[in-house]
């Protein structure tokens, strides 16, 4: 089977690619934002002269993202990772909030655990040349959208096809997102199609292909949402007509996603599947066995999700109740206040019903705690 449109570059592509991306007006605007124009040169001279794919990662992607880290994040905490073992390689389902963070964090996170990854990236968000480089550099995975019934089943084929190739002959974990595009209200529920896709491809029954993908739900939890004012808009207006991204929606929320403030951040590693798996009776349908995997690689998601007081709050003013009120104090409340009028300012031009507009803020940031009190799962929070 043919690789060729949706393999990350190789180390010989990687090496051209790397000298082009140095040139590009990208790469100067990027790294004088994020460390400085006096930082420029320096870190140019690192991205240049990486001789390898980990290279590159270690001497450019890795301070870039930590600098990122530092300085629009609060605190970034970890749990789960100490039980990966770099010989066993995962398929990594997880929620998905900001488009690019999600797995660049959650990739560099992973180099202190001697585990590397690929990154399945939608075609849409291949902008530019330039993100198209920077990414195949990165070990991204090109997923095709659209097409004929036919082109759909060949591409997931094509697709499942390649992941497998990399989990079990490679030693690569590999990233995928639960669903498709990011979670605009704050449900964090993986789209069917996902394990589906991955049952194209593989050797003996359902649960053999399945358990021979390591599959673990991953989860980060951000204090406060990349792009909330964005994603309130999008529903918005999606509720009330078709909504029609602008022509460059994706590379906006890219820098919007990257450049706001995130306060506190946890990424969790959910323990591996194949025990849920092995639970569920072979007599069963194989789209029935799908779908209570897929429900369970949601509980341990929303298990693993990190509440934050103002996840309470949220739930608190939705549902005109005080239930968890210990979990907030004046200045959270004044702090959330803030954050809506912010919104509510810089969503004027929608002319839209203001009460409606907070409702879906709040079920932005309540949905976590609502999923995790539908599925009797413990509620805690870091003041």
């Amino acid at each position: 089977m043919d690789f060729e449109n949706i393999r990350p570059y190789n180390e010989e592509d990687a090496q051209l690619a790397i000298q082009r991306v140095v040139k590009q007006h990208e790469f100067y605007s990027i790294i004088s934002y994020v460390f400085g124009e006096d930082k420029v040169e320096e870190m140019t001279a690192r991205a240049a002269g990486s001789k390898t794919i980990t290279e590159f990662q270690r001497n450019f992607m890795r301070p870039l993202v930590w600098e990122i880290v530092k300085n629009t994040t609060k605190n970034l905490s970890v749990s789960g990772f100490n039980t990966l073992r770099p010989e066993t390689p995962h398929i990594l389902i997880g929620n998905h909030r900001d488009i690019t963070l999600d797995s660049s964090i959650l990739a560099t996170l992973l180099q202190d655990y001697n585990t590397y990854m690929a990154i399945t990236w939608g075609d849409n968000l291949m902008v530019s040349p330039f993100v198209t480089d920077l990414g195949k550099i990165n070990r991204t995975i090109t997923v095709f959208r659209g097409g004929s019934k036919r082109e759909i089943l060949l591409n997931s084929k094509r697709l499942s096809t390649y992941i497998r190739k990399l989990i079990t002959e490679e030693n690569l974990s590999v990233w995928i997102a639960q669903r498709k595009g990011r979670s605009k209200n704050g449900d964090d529920r993986t789209d069917p199609g996902v394990l589906k896709m991955l049952s194209l491809s593989g050797q003996g029954d359902l649960g053999e292909k399945i358990k021979s993908l390591n599959i673990r739900p991953v989860c980060v939890s951000y204090e406060w949402e990349p792009c909330d004012i964005q994603k309130v808009k999008e529903c918005y207006i999606s509720s009330q007509k078709n909504y029609v991204k602008s022509k460059d929606e994706d590379l906006q929320s890219i820098l919007g996603g990257v450049m706001g403030q995130k306060g506190r951040v946890h990424y969790a590693i959910g323990k591996t599947m194949n025990e849920e798996m092995e639970s569920l009776s072979p007599d069963m349908r194989n789209n029935e066995r799908l779908q209570r995997l897929n429900g369970m690689i949601d509980v341990e998601i929303f298990k693993n999700f990190r509440l934050w007081p103002n996840n309470f709050l949220a739930w608190d003013r939705l549902n005109h109740s005080n239930r968890f009120g210990a979990k907030y104090d004046v200045a959270i409340e004044r702090e959330f206040d803030n954050h809506i009028a912010q919104m509510l300012e810089k969503l004027q031009s929608l002319h839209g019903n203001e009460e409606e507009i907070i409702r879906l803020f709040l079920s932005l940031y309540a949905q976590p705690l609502q999923n995790k009190m539908e599925h009797n799962l413990p509620v805690d929070s870091p003041m």
